[in-house]
């Protein structure tokens, strides 16, 4: 018997001598975390502003860079952190290849992957490294991501195979020649946690916010300037009303705020035994309409046991199970069903001369022994000769009906070995026994697709097995089949009339892998978002189509390369809290939002009114930084982390746009007002103006902040408390401000005195009672006021 590989020591020697591998650069890397909170269209903005505050000498308004690089550092840090937490966790879903050395087959990382290792490839094993087979029994790959062509391709002993393909059929061991930074592998995991999917909807809404955002600074920020130099404003005062007005137009926290949103979600949801490989995964959870799932290894754990061997045509038992076990031991690509078979009735391999490796497009194996004999296990509805015999058909579906999966054992004529990609011949075939064997029900799929119908999400199973089969598995699950379960036969090929069979039914039983692309594709065309679940290489292609792939940690090394979402635990128990979690980003992401904008449109509404006229801006940057950081940065980190439940009722651009342009537009007014009052009719200094229309601006805005959680505190207790809490110690901060004469210097504010602070609370009532006018008050959804106290009294 040939041997191949290295010993231990040699492998040690040559990893050494390597040293060890780049880290390979995937979607949630060190410096990817920098630049997603470092490197924004927002801070070059404020950048910018902040080099001109610097070359006309006005230090002292420089505080909003401080808090650039306070929110960044507190966004990197989160970050961080999450990507620790799920580092942790993705050694156990790390990519592996099983080794040969010191004669023994070994499991370990691919970093440890040295040249001259001999490498096994068994179906759902990705290639890590460039290499020829040293064997090859029945074996194809598939080389799509080299090549983009999905159908398989026969190799042979002396062949090539390049890093990035993976087996699909049949087995074989390759020599490596060229690993790590030198062959595709160290791509490898990039490649499958790229963001190749569409956004999530969370991210859309974002971007289509900003984007228009972005529309409408441009050309506010083009006329600001402009107004300023038509009326001759001093240089240095007109790059301090610039920056003031530019500054309070960026929403600077808000892209910051969601990638820190998504990364502690992920971190979370890590604690529950899920490694999200795509951050913005859990949010799309919760936006899925339809989940599928595969039956076997998903459904079911994946364990199989020999409950029944049947002898048929007048075959001896003894004579069944010597062939039977012979057949699973002389097997070159071990599966659960080899494993199971060879664990009940224990045999020796033979010398073989022809293998058809099983794969899920054929659904059956067959061998040929040296002594000239054939034989085929393989799926009944497949097999010719199974449906014809009434009796035989009855003994099937009597054990399907049972929830056990159901093979047959049958002697062949002609077996062939597949030619190129063709699928292989069927021989004819003699049936001398039914196998049954059973699958254990994983403990918590039955709670976990309840969860999923009481939160309104179609479940769908996707499976190759038999229809009586899967259709009682989908019973014990809590999935209703109407007695109707679709074939892959019977799926239709015009795509109207697919994507309307995908729609009406639930069930579809004895489909191939390009089945299950095509249903998850009818199903996306058909205006659902959609996820799926399963843990095989048949499920790679369903799982590259979806909206949100999740793979079992115990599934096949592609599957979860390309999952976004990866049980590692093996627990369902982590969908539920992922699409809770994927809930709490939308509410709160939305919630918060409405903030952001609002402060954008009160910085337009002053902009389009002094800003043009050519009147006196009614602030400073720095007074603006230290109210926005009030009313806006600090309410909205700890709003966007609180626990939400519920999900969001309202499209994302509607609500935030129904919130922040009648609050944006009347908080302009209400500081135009008090400023116009303090400055023009009272004929005050401009510190005591600004100083008003800062008050102002503090207390509505925090008045706002109530308004945005009235909802939430009254469903919440603490809640309740701790939202009134945060607007009482926000408040009581800016009256220290006030109070303290070195923090009212450094802003530039005056001592309160009464006429500017009777303005002030003048100008505050008018804007509360004006925001109530538009809906925008403390009260029940039946309109009974309710005042902030009764949230403490409930609390």
């Amino acid at each position: 018997m040939t041997t191949y590989g290295l010993s231990s020591a040699e492998a040690a020697r040559r990893l050494q001598k390597r040293g060890p591998s780049k880290a390979v650069a995937g979607g949630f890397t060190y410096r990817s975390i920098v630049r997603r909170n470092v490197f924004t269209l927002f801070n070059l903005v404020l950048a910018s502003c902040a080099v001109a505050l610097i070359a006309t000498g006005q230090l002292a308004d420089l505080l909003f860079a401080g808090v650039i690089v306070v929110n960044s550092g507190i966004g990197i840090v989160q970050e961080i952190r999450a990507k620790r937490a799920l580092d942790r966790l993705a050694l156990l879903a790390a990519p592996r290849a099983r080794v040969l050395r010191d004669g023994s087959e070994q499991t370990v990382i691919v970093d440890d992957v040295v040249e001259g290792d001999a490498i096994a490839l068994r179906p759902g094993d990705v290639v890590v490294a460039d290499g020829r087979l040293l064997a090859a029994r029945g074996l194809q790959v598939d080389e799509s991501i080299l090549t983009g062509e999905s159908d398989p391709d026969a190799r042979r002993t002396g062949d090539l195979v390049q890093s990035g393909s993976f087996c699909v059929a049949g087995s074989g061991t390759y020599e490596a020649e060229r690993v790590g930074a030198d062959a595709y592998a160290n791509e490898l995991t990039g490649v499958a946690r790229e963001d190749t999917r569409e956004l999530s909807p969370l991210q859309l809404s974002i971007n289509k916010l900003l984007r228009l955002m972005v529309a409408l600074m441009i050309p506010i920020s083009v006329l600001l300037l402009y107004a300023l130099d038509v009326h001759d404003v001093p240089t240095r005062e007109a790059v301090s009303t610039a920056v003031a007005g530019i500054v309070s137009l960026v929403p600077e926290g808000l892209v910051l705020l969601a990638s820190l949103v998504f990364a502690v979600a992920a971190a979370r949801v890590g604690r529950r035994g899920a490694l999200v490989q795509r951050l913005p995964a859990v949010e799309a959870l919760a936006g899925l309409h339809v989940v599928c799932l595969d039956k076997t290894g998903t459904l079911t754990d994946g364990t199989l046991a020999v409950e029944e061997v049947l002898p048929l045509s007048g075959a001896g038992e003894a004579e069944v199970n010597a062939l039977l076990g012979a057949f699973a031991a002389s097997l070159g690509a071990r599966n659960p069903t080899a494993d199971a078979l060879h664990a009940r009735i224990g045999a020796e391999p033979r010398p073989i001369t022809l293998e058809v490796p099983f794969s899920s497009r054929w659904k059956w194996s067959g061998l040929a022994f040296g002594d000239g004999s054939e034989f085929v296990l393989g799926a009944p509805e497949v097999i010719a000769g199974a449906s014809s015999d009434p009796a035989l058909a009855a003994e099937i579906a009597q054990r399907q009906e049972r929830r056990l999966r159901v093979l047959l054992f049958a002697r062949a004529d002609g077996l062939a070995e597949p030619e190129g990609d063709d699928e292989p011949h069927l021989p004819i075939l003699h049936p001398i026994a039914l196998i049954a064997l059973s699958e254990r029900m994983r403990p918590d799929a039955a709670s976990t697709i309840a969860y999923l119908h009481r939160a309104g999400v179609e479940v769908k199973i996707i499976s190759g097995d038999g229809p009586a089969t899967v259709a009682a598995v989908a019973r014990a699950a809590g999935i209703e089949t109407e007695g109707r379960v679709t074939t892959g036969a019977e799926l239709p090929a015009e795509a109207a009339a697919l994507r309307q069979s995908a729609l009406d039914n639930s069930v579809f039983a004895r489909v191939q892998p390009e089945h299950k692309r095509q249903l998850v594709a009818a199903l996306r065309q058909g205006g659902r978002r959609v996820g799926m679940v399963g843990d095989g290489v048949n499920d790679v292609p369903a799982l590259k189509e979806c909206d949100v792939a999740v793979a079992l940690g115990s599934g096949s090394q592609l599957a979860k390369g390309v999952a976004d979402v990866v049980l590692v635990s093996e627990s369902f128990d982590a969908i539920p809290f992922a699409i809770e979690e994927g809930r709490r980003i939308l509410r709160n992401v939305q919630r918060v939002a409405k903030l952001f904008v609002a402060k954008s449109v009160f910085a337009a509404t002053l902009i389009l009114t002094v800003g043009v006229g050519g009147g006196a801006f009614p602030f400073l940057p720095r007074q603006l930084s230290l109210a926005a950081a009030i009313t806006v940065g600090v309410p909205a980190f700890f709003l966007a982390l609180a626990p939400a439940a519920q999900a969001p009722q309202k499209p994302f651009m509607r609500d935030v746009a129904a919130f922040a342009i009648p609050a944006g537009l009347v908080l302009g007014i209400a500081v135009l007002l008090g400023h116009g009052l303090v400055h023009t009719s009272l004929d005050r200094s401009a510190q005591e103006s600004q100083t008003t229309s800062m008050t102002i601006l503090v207390f509505v805005g925090l008045y706002l902040v109530l308004v945005l959680e009235s909802g939430s505190m009254r469903r919440s207790r603490i809640r309740g408390a701790l939202v009134p809490l945060l607007v009482v110690a926000l408040a009581a901060s800016y009256l220290v401000v006030l109070s303290v004469p070195f923090l009212r210097d450094a802003f530039a504010l005056a001592a309160p005195t009464a006429l500017p602070m009777i303005v002030s609370i003048i100008c505050t009532t008018f804007a509360i009672g004006a925001l109530g006018l538009l809906g925008l008050s403390l009260t029940r959804p039946g309109g009974d006021r309710v005042q902030v106290v009764r949230f403490w009294r409930r609390a």
